[in-house]
């Protein structure tokens, strides 16, 4: 039931369509960074990427740039606002 709260709620917020980033200090404290580049490319934390779909903690990101798509965690990710 405690899963079921957490993943609710940032499911409200963030929904299949949205455009997003990558918040780099949720990532950068994660074990999926860990287990990735030490230096990752600066393209998901400036975003935007599209929200393709989302799986229990999980959203699928499809970033506008010649990529694969890639799983993160939703409470890694914010939503894009384009900076004037």
């Amino acid at each position: 039931m405690a899963e079921e709260n957490g993943s609710d709620k940032p499911s409200k917020s963030l929904k299949k369509g949205a455009l997003v980033r990558l918040n780099r200090a949720a990532y950068l404290d994660s074990v999926e960074s860990t287990a990735s580049d030490e230096n990752p490319p600066a393209y998901p934390f400036e975003g935007p990427g599209e929200l393709l779909l989302i799986k229990g903690e999980y959203a699928q990101i499809r970033w506008r740039r010649p990529v694969p798509d890639v799983w993160l965690r939703i409470d890694q990710l914010e939503v894009w606002r384009e900076e004037l």
